[in-house]
């Protein structure tokens, strides 16, 4: 047996410990996101910052960072914000110093996913990137050395004993902690213990002799890092409209996470609560007439009455609020035949009877071996005064038979067995969590009931069929896992991660994964949700994300499937190359169509005579403005919440509008409105002194400050 784990109360007495047994080579794996023992991690990095002959790599993903503004301006907008909505929360001294390059020669920090766009033009993180897989994640970093794996976790104590919860990370720390036991590697499984967590069991749950070294003390139960919400526009409202009428009632579901995300779960809760009015959206901006058969066929305009599943490497809030509104509710359960006879209607999960034996034996299921009897017994199928013994199963009663579905006898008696109906059933797999305060506080506030229909796993579940293709198959039924892309090319291909200079705005994650498993599964489909244009920060001319080429791919042209715009659906599954870039196209905004249309025609892509027909020709942003400007009611900013006061709402808005104007107007006008003294009004005053703009301090603030007061003023 296992010794439990040394108990310490400071980290710095837990770095001291590593170092004793280990040296002064520290490979330190930390976990995706919200799991990082921050100041376990700042404890070790300031350990190798004071002494230059230990060596520290660092590896992980999505390195949290508070909002930070690119200047003075956009630094004193941003800070009571940051003070009210990150307040308690620590930071990662590591991503300081790798920011502003001032990492010790004997740090490396390697992640395998960035907090997208944050390390562009950064030397150190582009140069110490992996690309991986997420569900190969655990063995890149395992194959790079590590001999530290730290995670912050939640506690309780049961019977006196200590358990402990992986919550927001059992993602890839259980794959990793196992091929570590495996190795013979010496090595540290190190808990820091954050009761502001909340506690998953299941997966998530682990025996306290799963680490070495557990910290636990009061001052590390610090305040979690939030995602605050960002606004939904109207083509990112137009995403979602399109996106949810592909969503088939008693399917499954993967989301990610930001505005596209939102927009997808807002228009999901419309069709459900309201769907006459979900219907005459679709019908008015004629979502319906454009692919009347393809919503047919995959996806549905009705209200979910068989509900769907979760099974997302990610669960962001926006499953909370389909749970709440009676969306999430289709329970998956553990045993293959079980759940292929409720998919079939052959098993009614709320009464079970004596025929479902006979459907077992249909399928297949004949001995019924002694782990099968344990998940069954566990889902309710078996009464709970049934035993499994050596091969036989022993009613209440004492009878005991052989436990052979196929048998007569045996079944006669294994009739008498069943339980009355299923329980445990599964409404949501996810690999870890992140998401706003609130997000955080409802999972806390969970009753046991639901919390337990929720189970975190690891990545190599959910993300892939190989841990159990048969039982898989059957859970994921109509399958629509969604993701975001930055740009589809003119063949399908399909870029999300990186650009063509090598520089990598984000990683892979898991979209290659969920593409491929939904090209595996019978009924399964991958969307992948792209603005048709981007714009700079400070305006300018827009640019197509539908392109002819691009030198970066993230999901592979034989992999397309269905890509989705804020001006369509193009269904691109087993069609032509002519037909794919045509289906592009359509979706593409209007300004980039007839030059994507050369380029294919100049590739022989497209027959030389082809016209655009006159249904895709207006696809523009004051279109879609239009046509949903009549249903605007329906689509606030912030469907699903906002951490932004009103007051910082308007000020954003201002702050945007005047980098917009700045970048529009010749020097020479703005230099003059900065030598004209501007009395701004009263309203403003508060405005200006916030922003530090009341005593601009150069030219550029003196700017600012004048397009400020005519903004405010106008």
């Amino acid at each position: 047996m296992k010794p439990p784990p040394q108990v310490l109360s400071d980290v710095e007495a837990a770095v001291d410990a590593t170092l004793a047994r280990l040296g002064k080579t520290i490979v330190l794996g930390l976990p995706l996101g919200l799991g990082k023992p921050v100041e376990l991690t700042n404890a070790f990095y300031r350990r190798a910052r004071l002494d230059p002959s230990i060596r520290l790599k660092i590896l992980t993903a999505l390195s949290l960072e508070k909002p930070r503004g690119g200047n003075r301006i956009e630094q004193a907008f941003l800070q009571p914000f940051v003070d009210r909505v990150f307040a308690g929360v620590p930071d990662l001294d590591y991503v300081r110093d790798l920011r502003e390059n001032r990492l010790p020669p004997n740090v490396e920090i390697c992640e395998f996913y960035f907090r997208p766009g944050s390390m562009l033009g950064n030397a150190h993180a582009q140069q110490h990137y992996i690309s991986s897989n997420y569900t190969h994640a655990a063995r890149d970093v395992f194959n790079q050395g590590c001999n530290v794996v730290a995670q912050t976790v939640a506690r309780r104590t049961v019977d006196n004993q200590a358990r402990y919860s992986l919550s927001c990370n059992p993602d890839t720390g259980p794959e990793l902690m196992q091929m570590l036991r495996e190795s013979g590697r010496p090595h540290l499984k190190i808990a820091v213990v954050n009761q502001n967590l909340p506690y998953f069991g299941l997966d998530a749950e682990v025996e306290a002799d799963a680490f070495d070294i557990v910290v636990d003390d009061a001052r590390y139960t610090t305040a979690l890092f939030p995602t605050p919400k960002m606004a939904v526009s109207v083509p990112d409202y137009f995403i979602g409209l399109n996106a949810s009428s592909l969503v088939r009632d008693g399917g499954t579901l993967q989301i990610g996470i930001g505005a596209l995300a939102d927009a997808l779960v807002h228009a999901l809760l419309l069709r459900h609560r309201e769907p006459a009015v979900y219907r005459r959206v679709l019908a008015d901006t004629g979502i319906l007439s454009h692919n009347a058969a393809l919503i047919e066929a995959i996806g549905g305009t009705d209200p979910f009455v068989q509900g769907l599943y979760g099974a997302t490497e990610m669960f962001v809030d926006g499953f909370l609020h389909l749970l709440r509104a009676g969306i999430l509710k289709r329970r998956v359960y553990d045993f293959w035949a079980l759940q292929q006879l409720i998919n079939e209607g052959q098993c009614d999960p709320d009464r079970l009877m004596p025929d479902v034996l006979d459907g077992f034996a249909r399928l297949g299921v004949r001995v019924i071996r002694g782990k099968d009897f344990d998940v069954l017994q566990h889902h309710g199928f078996f009464a709970d005064d049934v035993r499994y013994d050596n091969g036989h199963i022993v009613a209440a009663d004492g009878t005991r038979v052989v436990a052979n579905v196929a048998d007569p006898a045996s079944r006669a008696v294994l009739a008498r067995c069943l339980g009355e109906h299923l329980r445990n059933g599964i409404l949501l797999h996810g690999g870890f969590f992140l998401g706003p305060t609130a997000f955080y506080r409802d999972l806390c506030a969970l009753d046991d009931a639901t919390r337990n229909a929720i189970c975190l796993t690891s990545v190599a579940k959910t993300n892939q069929l190989d841990y159990n293709p048969r039982l898989y198959r059957q859970q994921r039924r109509h399958a629509r896992f969604i993701n975001t892309g930055m740009m589809a090319t003119l063949s399908g291909a399909v870029c999300s991660d990186g650009l063509q200079n090598l520089q990598v705005v984000s990683g892979v994650g898991g979209q290659y994964n969920f593409v491929a498993m939904a090209h595996q599964l019978p009924a399964g489909r991958s969307i992948l949700l792209i603005r048709a244009t981007r714009e700079s920060e400070t305006g300018g001319a827009p640019t197509s994300n539908i392109v002819f080429n691009y030198g970066h791919t993230t999901i592979p042209r034989h992999l397309r499937d269905i890509v989705v715009t804020e001006y369509g659906i193009a269904d691109l599954r087993s069609k032509t190359d002519s037909e794919v870039a045509k289906a592009l196209i359509h979706i593409a905004d209007a300004r980039f169509q007839q030059d994507l249309l050369k380029q294919a025609q100049r590739a022989g892509k497209i027959e030389a005579d082809y016209v655009i027909p006159p249904p895709f020709r207006d696809n523009r942003p004051e279109r879609l403005e239009a046509l949903l400007a009549a249903h605007r009611a329906h689509f606030p900013p912030f469907p699903l919440g906002c951490d932004f006061t009103d007051e910082e709402l308007r000020l954003g808005a201002a702050l945007k509008a005047i980098k917009r104007r700045a970048a529009a107007m010749p020097r020479w006008r703005l230099l003059l409105k900065a030598l004209r003294p501007m009395q701004p009004p009263a309203a403003a005053s508060a405005v200006l002194r916030r922003l530090g703009l009341d005593a601009p301090q150069d030219l550029h603030e003196r700017i600012a400050r004048a397009l400020l007061i005519e903004t405010l003023s106008s």
